[in-house]
């Protein structure tokens, strides 16, 4: 305050005695010493130099510009030229033009400008001298009047800066200002649609975006569109940061950001369109993806693609939002998602599980799982096998081809280009689909038979995942095989009254292995484990604590992980950073049944930067009890570095005990310890095979070699029976044995062992561990027959195993050099 107060004292004084070229001096001494940052109160002393005469003003100017010159090195330069702007506004001459403009063209690579630096006078003068601004630069002060402390005047310059309509720097943005050169019509939309800066259109905003669509035609605005969403997302050049700012030059243009918020609304005003619907959920996807530091990358964006959807008409928007509904884990787009839905439900009169039933479409299938279209001459057939979708060729005599026949892209290119797209919207509904059935666990849903036949066994699209399901028709547990619903012993159920989805638990051993062998013997694939589902039975040892389950405490996870992990799977969670707050545990409402599920967790470690991100969020967290309360008892919260957890009670309300384990119904337990497991199974570091040194300084050390190599958790052994009927089919049978925890691999070089549950490798002699890096998504090596799909440390095993039984052909140099 008093160096301020001192400064303002001096330009006075110097001003008053005309010593303006030492005024100049000091000046620019106290720019180096505050670093060119005029924010606070340093602002006050720009204000004392804009208050100073005209004349004295002009002459304080041109001694700037002389100390321009004269300066040694651009810092110096640069803050020169930025006092010349502030002090020489609004005066005539100009003798530093060229320099001004080189200084604003650097800016151009550069996300932001921080509002102490000032450099709109520059900009400014820029404009007065009848000179326009680099689009770059354009984008660079727009984005920075988006920021919440800049001042009316700085929002005023962004105002002026009407060209282009667009800021460079992304895909979309330049191929749009492509598309609306030399068009008035596309011009004014676009400009309409930067002014999306509310949550939802205006009748105002809708009004005037019609008006505007009359005049290039409907049709024409779609096909236009469209092809933008598709690039966006990605940059044309890169932007140069602060470290405080991580991230923020892989997200979306904020001021674009706007113009595609108008796009969306503009799309919904459009008549209902397949390529609409499916443009505008791939938008919200990739408006979600999260960017390290940041998060995802433009959530408004995807609320606006939400809304968008919600109000079209059609049921392809429905379908969409209901894939969307299983896909997105982001809580305030999710919100939406749900509200959308409710919202259809309501107005048919149905339930939530009813609407997302009806919301599936049968993409032009003609049957469960197949469609055969003629296109000429040729016959393409349309069928799911598994998680995918494919086209088959015929051509004119009825050969197949492996090709798409080239009259069929000459003569049919709409019909092949909707062929195409219809194999990726299957395979992308085919995983929401299977991810809302395993889900249905829990839901304690039940279905007339009739209802379920049409909804879900003989639907198109659906029942390609329900007929490789168990199901119960009136408490008798069936299957689909040879066109019928079966039993275990192959007589055929045609008729019932009620339907449910068959879990293991409550069914005797004796029985679930007949049904295991039963899909072996009809070659049926399970979407996902249920005959081979983990079942999560009370032990001995939570039967002692009563009221909680330490099964998974202990570990240590990556947070990250965990964190979409337990989102994906109906889980509520907060990040833990490392500030001074508290946040309550995992948490798993389950409506249906009144309860609610927490897994407690705290962050790992004290060093900033090193256990955590950038912007401190912990890299790993440590786990801790699993507990069970009534759904509307209060939550428990504790501090994110961790300590006890303890009831967050409101005035006078009393403390509500957890429910004791035993009367907590065995399918809620044993669903919710299967997520857990699932949690602790994925996200461990002691599944991460470039850990054998412990991690940061060590500290892991102990921890990763009991997991990594330790006793086998219940997905492990689900996994030890699975492959000791797989083993004997492998064409490397001869050299592998299950022994214990590990699958054994005989190699030329030596003798591996495999831990079932993290996929670590110890190898003779004296288990000197071995470091095989997998795939991110590792293919399943060919065995044959597999009862489900989707466990990824099976593939991970098994490619292992078929690598290391012909070990000699090994030519990877960081896997020899281990050998």
């Amino acid at each position: 305050m008093a160096q301020i107060q001192q400064t303002k004292e001096l330009i006075r004084q110097r001003a008053a005695d005309g010593q303006l070229d030492a005024l100049a001096v000091d000046l620019l001494k106290t720019a180096a010493g505050i670093g060119g940052n005029w924010s606070g109160l340093w602002a006050g002393v720009l204000d004392e130099l804009i208050g100073l005469p005209s004349e004295t003003r002009t002459a304080l100017a041109a001694a700037l510009v002389a100390q321009y010159h004269s300066a040694a090195g651009p810092v110096a330069r640069g803050n020169a030229l930025v006092l010349i702007g502030v002090i020489a506004r609004g005066l005539p001459g100009d003798g530093v033009s060229a320099q001004r403009l080189k200084l604003l063209d650097e800016l151009g690579g550069r996300h932001s400008v921080w509002y102490g630096e000032h450099h709109e006078p520059l900009a400014e003068a820029e404009l007065a001298a009848g000179c326009a601004l680099a689009p770059a630069v354009v984008a660079v002060f727009r984005r920075s009047a988006l920021d919440t402390y800049r001042s009316g005047h700085f929002i005023a310059l962004a105002r002026k800066l009407t060209e282009p309509v667009l800021n460079v720097g992304e895909e979309w943005a330049e191929q749009a200002l492509r598309d609306s050169e030399d068009s008035p019509g596309w011009q004014a939309l676009l400009r309409h649609v930067t002014t999306a800066t509310a949550a939802k259109p205006s009748p105002k905003w809708e009004e005037q975006a019609r008006a505007l669509i009359d005049q290039l035609g409907a049709d024409r605005v779609r096909v236009t569109v469209l092809p933008w969403l598709v690039l966006v997302g990605r940059r044309t050049f890169a932007l140069d940061r602060p470290e405080y700012e991580a991230g923020v030059d892989r997200a979306y243009d904020p001021y674009n950001a706007n113009a595609l918020r108008g796009l969306t609304w503009v799309l919904s005003l459009l008549p209902a369109h397949p390529d609409t619907t499916r443009a505008l959920g791939a938008l919200v996807e990739t408006s979600l993806k999260k960017v390290a530091g940041l998060g995802p990358r433009a959530p408004k964006v995807a609320n606006a693609g939400v809304t968008a959807l919600s109000r079209m008409d059609g049921e392809s928007a429905l379908a969409e939002l209901a894939r969307l509904a299983t896909r997105v884990t982001y809580k305030g787009t999710l919100k939406l998602l749900d509200t959308a839905l409710e919202t259809r439900a309501r107005a048919l009169g149905l339930s939530r599980a009813e609407i997302e039933e009806l919301a599936v479409p049968a993409y032009g299938l003609s049957e469960v799982g197949r469609a055969e279209h003629r296109l000429g001459e040729v016959t393409v057939v349309l069928e799911i096998q598994g998680g995918k979708a494919a086209l088959n060729w015929r051509n004119a005599a009825g050969k197949a081809v492996r090709t798409v026949p080239a009259a069929v892209k000459r003569d049919h290119p709409e019909e092949l280009k909707e062929l195409k797209a219809a194999v990726k919207d299957i395979e992308k509904m085919l995983a929401a689909q299977s991810e809302r059935l395993d889900r249905q666990f829990l839901a304690r849903r039940t279905w007339p038979y009739a209802t379920w036949r049409a909804r879900l066994l003989d639907h198109p699209l659906v029942g390609t995942l329900a007929r490789r399901l168990l199901w119960t028709v009136d408490g008798t547990t069936v299957g689909f095989a040879d066109g019928e619903l079966r039993t275990l012993a192959d007589d055929p159920v045609t008729e019932g009254t009620e339907v449910r989805l068959w879990h293991p638990v409550g069914h005797e051993p004796a029985e679930i292995v007949a049904w295991r062998d039963w899909l072996e013997r009809h070659a049926v694939t399970q979407p996902f484990k249920q005959a081979h589902r983990e079942v999560y039975l009370l032990t001995d040892a939570e039967r002692a604590t009563a009221t909680y389950s330490n099964r998974f405490a202990a570990h240590v996870l990556r947070q990250h992980q965990f964190h979409s992990l337990a989102a994906i799977r109906g889980w509520r969670n907060r990040l833990r950073l490392m500030v001074d707050d508290s946040a309550p545990p995992a948490v798993r409402e389950l409506p249906q049944w009144g309860l609610r599920a927490e897994y407690w967790i705290q962050g790992e470690g004290d060093g900033y930067g090193e256990d955590t991100t950038e912007s401190g969020s912990y890299l790993r967290l440590t786990t801790d009890q699993v507990r069970f309360y009534p759904l509307d008892a209060p939550e428990n919260w504790a501090h994110c570095y961790g300590g006890e957890y303890s009831m967050w009670l409101p005035d006078g309300a009393d403390p509500v005990d957890p429910l004791p384990l035993a009367d907590v119904p065995p399918l809620v337990l044993s669903e919710v310890l299967r997520d857990v497991d699932l949690f602790v199974g994925v996200g461990s570091v002691g599944n991460d095979p470039t850990w054998q040194d412990g991690g940061p300084e060590g500290r892991f050390r102990e921890y990763w070699t009991s997991y990594g190599f330790g006793e086998l958790n219940q997905s492990a052994e689900t996994r030890r029976t699975l492959l000791e009927r797989l083993v004997p089919r492998l064409a490397i049978a001869d050299c592998c044995t299950l022994e214990g925890r590990f699958l054994h691999v005989k190699g030329e070089r030596h003798t591996y062992r495999i831990h079932l549950g993290s996929g670590n490798i110890l190898m003779t002699p004296n288990d000197q561990y071995l470091c095989i890096v997998p795939k991110s998504d590792p293919a399943t090596p060919q065995t044959g027959y597999l009862p489900f799909e989707g466990d990824r440390t099976l593939a991970v095993i098994l490619s292992k195993a078929m690598l290391l039984a012909d070990d000699t052909k090994i030519t990877d140099p960081t896997i020899l050099s281990q050998l």
